[in-house]
């Protein structure tokens, strides 16, 4: 009977990897293009946050990432193909930051509060969230589909609340949906506000009064965690 890999006839895992060079080198190829893309769409979530997405150019992300323009353009059709990468990258970082703080087992006020802290810290810390906040501003300047904002987002406080309300947290007649979108506005805003006036340099403080003045119950020493 034919033997068909290296564990049947007993050949070492070195050697039936150097008995097929052209899958080792396709390998090798999508490691380096999994790689080229990383470092474009980070070269772009600096570029965006930094000039607007009018004032970036395809040169401009090639130069920031270390590679030519057609390296940039294997990957991304064009400018808008890149912002919208680089956007659908920020909903995603959100959505870690929700889970995460969904796995960390808190009450639900302390999760609301848990949840508004730590994306204030990656709008004050992570370019890619910068970035991908900026261009919902100029999303009207794209000329592509961009992702809905918020939304998930916006249904994770909302989960929460209804829990708050289940367990008495909240006031009488107060509103888990409505509330939560206070807080997507407040929050946001805030955000906004700290980039323009103090480049998020406060960002940590303007959000610990939302929650001080919109969420009974949740002090300043809940929302630090």
């Amino acid at each position: 009977m034919a033997k068909t890999d290296g564990a049947r006839s007993g050949v070492s895992g070195h050697e039936a990897r150097n008995a097929s060079p052209r899958n080792r080198d396709t390998g090798l190829k999508q490691e380096r293009a999994v790689r080229t893309r990383g470092q474009v769409l980070d070269a772009a979530a600096e570029a965006f946050a930094t000039k607007g997405f009018p004032a970036v150019t395809v040169l401009d992300v090639a130069e920031l990432a270390g590679v030519t323009k057609g390296a940039v353009y294997f990957h991304f059709a064009n400018k808008e193909a890149l912002a919208r990468a680089v956007a659908e990258e920020f909903y995603h970082l959100l959505g870690v930051i929700g889970r995460e703080v969904e796995e960390a087992g808190l009450s639900p006020l302390a999760a609301v509060a848990q949840l508004l802290e730590r994306t204030a810290l990656a709008f004050r810390d992570d370019t890619m969230v910068q970035a991908g906040a900026r261009l919902q501003i100029e999303r009207s300047l794209i000329g592509v589909e961009m992702p809905m904002p918020y939304l998930g987002y916006t249904e994770s406080l909302t989960r929460w609340l209804r829990q708050a309300q289940d367990q008495s947290q909240l006031p009488p007649g107060a509103s888990p949906e409505s509330t939560s979108r206070v807080l997507v506005s407040a929050f946001f805003g805030a955000q906004h506000i700290s980039w323009v006036l103090n480049d998020r340099a406060d960002i940590a403080e303007r959000v610990r009064e939302i929650l001080v003045a919109l969420v009974p119950g949740v002090g300043v020493e809940e929302g630090q965690g």
